[in-house]
């Protein structure tokens, strides 16, 4: 199937001639669904938190980072902000055609958009670019100034350095915003404030040309030592492109197409905080600073549970690493039982022997864990909580993607209708065992739930694979809580229209 110069070009992206054959016999048999068993819901899954409760796991927490746990932060970031511009881009296209401005300010996005022009954050930023006030100006000359790479250039720029809230010194971009978030729940002991983004390469010197900034215009007011580092998707994570009759897709030049294999490739990146627990989070998915108590508040929340739930695991491991099943006596099994059964909600099968029942518990302990928030469901896009049936037939909570989804069975479809939560990208996790050894997280990925779907390359329809997603098949073997938190903790911006809802703007 290769050629000297194919394999060359394999070579070049680091990436093993057997995994690029298994990509291409994955475009031949497609990946499984995910085999929902039920709903996460209040109760069966999702963990409701009292008052009480709420407060001890921020107390925990906070007298952790007094004795010295070491926290970090984990942002993707290299997501474009093009497609939050996809209306002002076909608006500009229209123009150019020859339709009148008239006609295209009739649509309702458009108008929105050129009514309230003063509410969006990079309107400072036009009105320095024009002695006019920028609403005097043409619709096109204002399309131009915020799209074109020479002007503002948000048609090309990720979305972490686009202009998304106004303060009355500056406005903010999300880059700031996590950084400002991550001073005030993820700040240690020594006022170090460990953040890492995930960039794209063609961005990364204008992060670099932010990380100064931050530090001078945060540091001292936050008494916050940023430690901001970056880093690039790695080569060797790219997934090839295939035709639709599942070959690989050649370029005009006869090279191979590969392609960026999504944010499931960045789980080679997680593996770098050397952290007790890090936070995960989205680029997209900031506050501004009158809005972010619920926020520090709810990551705290988080935290605490998690260091709560990893006290017990470091106990059964420190046990079960130091004494064989004949060792170990009844009370360990039965403590260990109770723990995975009521708190991880993992059951041990009723048939096994204590032997199989020890080595199950240590399997099970040994584990990554992760702490997810939930919110309530109102018709946003993305991934949910269900329970699911693994590879292993076993019943595990998961987040899971529509996509995943056999929407024409009925019997999978009534269950994705019953779901009430989904799943913000806001997770606190643990990557070490009772000793501090950091585990590989690529042995709790589960390869069958990828991606696969339909992009065009240079007009021509073509096949593309992305890799099991950060927070769904890569995390599929962790341990897992999920946990309620309030609605206004979440706050995404996909479109531009979506920066002035009031969770984006001016507290009144």
């Amino acid at each position: 199937m290769f050629s000297k110069k194919d394999i060359i070009q394999i070579h070049s992206h680091n990436i093993p001639i057997k995994t690029v054959l298994s990509q291409i016999k994955r475009f031949e048999s497609g990946f499984p669904f995910i085999n929902l068993q039920a709903p996460a819901t209040i109760g069966n899954g999702i963990i409701k938190l009292s008052s009480l409760e709420i407060k001890e796991l921020v107390d925990l927490y906070d007298k952790s980072i007094i004795k010295g746990i070491k926290v970090s932060k984990f942002v993707p970031a290299s997501g474009a902000a093009s497609r939050m511009f996809n209306s002002l881009f076909e608006a500009r296209l229209r123009l150019k055609k020859g339709e009148s401005e008239e006609e295209i300010l009739k649509g309702e996005v458009i108008n929105t958009f050129f009514s309230q022009l003063k509410k969006f954050a990079f309107y400072e930023d036009l009105k320095k670019m024009h002695k006019d006030l920028p609403e005097q100006l043409s619709l096109e000359t204002i399309l131009d100034d915020i799209l074109l790479p020479e002007k503002l250039g948000y048609g090309i720029l990720p979305k972490g350095l686009i202009a998304f809230h106004k303060y009355p010194e500056k406005a903010r971009i999300p880059f700031e915003e996590h950084c400002v978030e991550g001073a005030l729940y993820a700040k240690n002991a020594d006022n170090s404030v460990p953040i890492h983004f995930t960039v794209s390469h063609n961005h990364i010197e204008n992060f670099k040309n932010q990380i100064q900034k931050i530090r001078d215009n945060f540091g001292k007011s936050l008494n916050a030592d940023f430690r901001i580092t970056l880093s690039e998707q790695m080569p060797c994570t790219d997934t090839i492109a295939a035709t639709t009759d599942n070959k690989p897709f050649r370029n005009s030049d006869g090279s191979m197409l590969f392609r960026p294999g999504g944010h499931g490739s960045l789980l080679n990146n997680l593996n770098n905080p050397d952290s007790d627990i890090v936070f995960i989070k989205n680029i997209d998915n900031v506050a501004p600073d009158h809005l972010k108590a619920d926020i520090i508040k709810y990551n705290k929340v988080l935290a605490g549970l998690l260091l709560k739930t990893q006290k017990e695991i470091f106990r059964f491991q420190a046990i079960s690493d130091n004494k064989n099943y004949k060792e170990v006596d009844n009370l360990f099994i039965t403590e260990a039982s109770e723990f995975l059964n009521n708190t991880l909600k993992i059951q041990i099968p009723e048939n096994f022997s204590k032997k199989e029942t020890y080595e199950y518990i240590k399997k099970i302990i040994n584990r990554p864990i992760r702490v997810c928030g939930m919110v309530i469901n109102e018709d946003e896009p993305g991934g949910g909580p269900f329970w699911t049936l693994n590879k292993f037939k076993e019943k595990s909570l998961q987040i899971v993607e529509l996509s995943q989804i056999d929407i024409k069975n009925p019997r999978q479809k009534e269950i994705l209708s019953g779901a009430s939560h989904f799943n913000p990208v806001d997770l606190v996790c643990s990557f070490k065992n009772y000793k501090g050894v950091k585990y590989n997280l690529q042995d709790f990925r589960d390869n069958n739930t990828g991606f696969i779907s339909i992009k065009f390359q240079d007009g021509i329809e073509i096949k593309v694979q992305e890799l099991p997603g950060l927070w769904n098949g890569s995390m599929s073997e962790w341990n897992t809580l999920f946990v309620e938190i309030p609605l206004n903790t979440f706050s995404p911006v996909k479109t531009f229209l979506d920066l002035l809802r009031k969770e984006h703007q001016p507290k009144d």
